[in-house]
């Protein structure tokens, strides 16, 4: 290969990793807005009580803690919840919504 085939293929691959850091970025923005709108709908939502209770399951199981952000907004959006939930009623919400699923128990014998 000649040099001028060399540097036109360096450009080339300088240009699409160049374009794949600027979609990083714009994929990475976009979820930043996408989280701060949910975090600022959830804090109309919640108590502050219902928040940390949020954050809490949200540590331990990040993928239910999804799933009820998610069900909260959308039953705020369809006018379904008007006062702030308190902590009860999450704890009402969730208990609905684990339903009867349990932990499996390990005896020791």
């Amino acid at each position: 290969m000649s040099d001028k085939e060399l540097e036109e293929i360096r450009k080339r691959k300088l240009l699409e990793l160049q374009r794949q850091l600027y979609e990083a970025e714009r994929e990475e923005i976009a979820r930043q807005q996408y989280e701060m709108q949910k975090d600022a709908i959830l804090r109309q939502l919640l108590t502050a009580d219902a928040r940390s209770r949020l954050t809490n399951l949200k540590m331990v199981k990040p993928e239910l803690a999804e799933q009820i952000e998610l069900q909260l907004i959308n039953l705020a959006q369809a006018g379904r919840i008007r006062s702030p939930l308190t902590d009860d009623q999450l704890k009402a919400l969730l208990k609905k919504l684990v339903g009867k699923r349990r932990e499996p128990k390990i005896i020791f014998k």
